[in-house]
């Protein structure tokens, strides 16, 4: 399913005449552009700046609300934030017009207007590198609804609450924002949504503001309106508004948590994501093992299979219409793919010996697994469509756990060829194979960010921790210090990871667990029952 992305005017918030074709209070019916769009309908999933042309008296974002260069940025943010990787960014120039029949805007001194002279507010961004001493506040109130209405997914002035509830969990989580807690925060009505009450926020001690709203249309959909301000520039920074099922209610709420991160970090999306994992329940010796599906913060998770038999490894097509993983049936290890929209399965091999620890290629024409074979497990790739497997490896001992680069031209893989396991790289052939760690202990699960500059690791030396390396083998760090955490799987950003955590004894739980890139953040990642072998998949479309 694709969210559509409305442009600015089909945010509702400008006058719908008589003579209008459209079906809805500022909806664009399906097939047109609307003339001050800022993008078109569409299957789109990022945002725009707004119209280059305004309407008559709409008010055009001025030059005081304009950012400036990195460098002052980063001297009037030492306090706050610890260490550089930021993204500056421009205000859009976009409209702000109030809701049709609603009343007028906030007094002249609760508008956004420029600073006092000599005084230009530095700009508001958020370091993402080397942990931060203190996250930025920031201010989620509930969004409004013009009027309540009744939908599949509950009435739409609770539906605004949530909303809010989960933008502000999603940028809480990603552990650089500190949303003000709902007592320190007020309702806000209909017509502040575009025009924000700066010189109360601003008291708040909100250095960020995301509002928004929620309407019900009249083809059964819901659109959601986001937008993001600068309190102290009292400015505009962008918006995006969403057309959803109400099924897909959340998803609207995940995307607006995704426009803000985005746009105050410089770094890519990843709230609007899924998680494939093993779901376990009964002791070690005896686990039911299911495949089952949620989104990245846990929410709607549902089983896949039923667990007669163990499911190990998922592993996301690229176009996430099917998952890869290694199910025991018969007593025998064998690859499978699970398609999503159908849920039927099919064997990728047949009749070959144990086969194991599949990944699509970045492409989705193959499938890179292990074979065990004449008492040699080698790596090979096989056709996603099924057919004869290349042998892509061929020296003694194990050779498992392969992930391929981002452009899909290398594949990193463990090996115990050396006498222990560690981490060795090659070319999508199998030529130029080479070791890159050589630390102590021993290395398992790597796997490739999708940015392409770490990967990721199980560091096995006493305990089992997670960590990362340049591609290189240089600049190895340990992200975790627990008892046994192991299997990272990137986010769609390649800025957070997530692992499972295992319990010590027979009685010990599998949790899913995440992590960014500092080694600070990190949390538990919930499930309805245990879990393990996460695997993260791409933003969704």
């Amino acid at each position: 399913m694709r969210i559509r992305l409305c442009g600015t005017s089909a945010l509702g918030f400008g006058p719908v005449t008589s003579s209008s074709a459209v079906t809805s209070p500022g909806v664009v019916p399906e097939g047109s552009t609307p003339a001050d769009a800022g993008v078109q309908l569409g299957d789109v999933s990022r945002g725009s700046r707004g119209p280059s042309h305004l309407d008559p008296g709409v008010r055009r974002g001025g030059s005081e609300g304009r950012l400036s260069s990195r460098a002052a940025a980063r001297a009037s943010l030492t306090a706050l934030l610890a260490s550089a990787l930021t993204l500056l960014a421009t205000p859009a120039a976009a409209q702000l017009v109030p809701p049709a029949g609603t009343p007028a805007a906030p007094a002249p001194a609760q508008q956004p207007g420029a600073a006092p002279a000599g005084q230009t507010p530095p700009p508001l961004e958020v370091d993402v590198t080397g942990g931060i001493s203190a996250p930025m506040p920031i201010a989620i109130p509930p969004m409004p609804t013009q009027s309540v209405v009744q939908t599949p997914a509950g009435p739409t002035d609770r539906l605004g609450r949530q909303l809010s509830e989960i933008v502000a969990n999603d940028l809480r989580n990603s552990g650089l924002f500190n949303p003000l807690a709902s007592g320190a925060t007020r309702a806000i009505a209909f017509p502040e949504v575009t025009a924000p009450a700066y010189d109360y926020w601003g008291g708040s001690g909100a250095q960020a503001l995301v509002q928004g709203y929620i309407r019900a249309n009249g083809d059964g959909t819901l659109t959601v309106g986001c937008y993001l301000y600068d309190v102290s520039a009292r400015t505009e920074l962008t918006r995006q508004g969403f057309v959803v099922p109400p099924s897909d209610w959340r998803r609207a709420a995940h995307k607006c948590a995704d426009m803000v991160y985005t746009r105050l970090t410089g770094e890519g999306a990843y709230f609007d994501s899924r998680v494939v994992y093993v779901s376990e329940t009964g002791p070690k010796a005896n686990r039911i093992k299911r495949l089952a599906i949620m989104d990245q913060d846990g929410a709607n998770s549902r089983f896949l299979t039923a667990g007669s038999s163990i499911v190990l490894t998922p592993r996301f097509a690229p176009n996430q219409q099917s998952i890869v993983y290694m199910s025991y049936v018969g007593r025998t290890p064998a690859i499978y793919i699970y398609e999503l929209g159908s849920g039927r399965q099919r064997l990728v091999v047949q009749n070959v010996a144990t086969t194991f620890a599949p990944r699509f290629s970045p492409d989705g024409r193959y499938i890179l697994f292990s074979m065990a074979q004449a008492g040699n497990t080698d790596l090979y790739r096989v056709s996603a469509a099924g057919g004869t497997p290349q042998r892509l490896t061929n020296a003694p001992g194990i050779d498992t756990g392969g992930s391929y680069s981002p452009d899909g031209s290398r594949i990193v893989f463990e090996s115990d060829r050396s006498g222990g396991q560690q981490i060795y790289v090659m070319n999508a052939d199998g030529s130029n194979q080479q070791r890159i760690s050589f630390g102590g202990g021993r290395y398992a699960t790597p796997v490739w960010s999708p940015r392409g500059d770490l990967i990721a690791f199980t560091k096995i030396q006493g305990a089992f921790r997670i960590g990362i390396m340049s591609p290189s083998g240089s600049g190895e760090k340990l992200l975790t210090n627990s008892w046994q955490d192991e299997g990272p799987s990137w986010s769609p950003n390649g800025r957070v990871l997530m692992f499972f955590r295992q319990g010590r004894g027979n009685a010990g739980k599998a949790d899913l667990w995440s992590v960014d890139l500092t080694g600070v953040n990190e949390r538990r990642v919930p499930t309805p029952l245990d879990g393990s072998d996460p695997a993260w998949g791409p933003l969704r479309p």
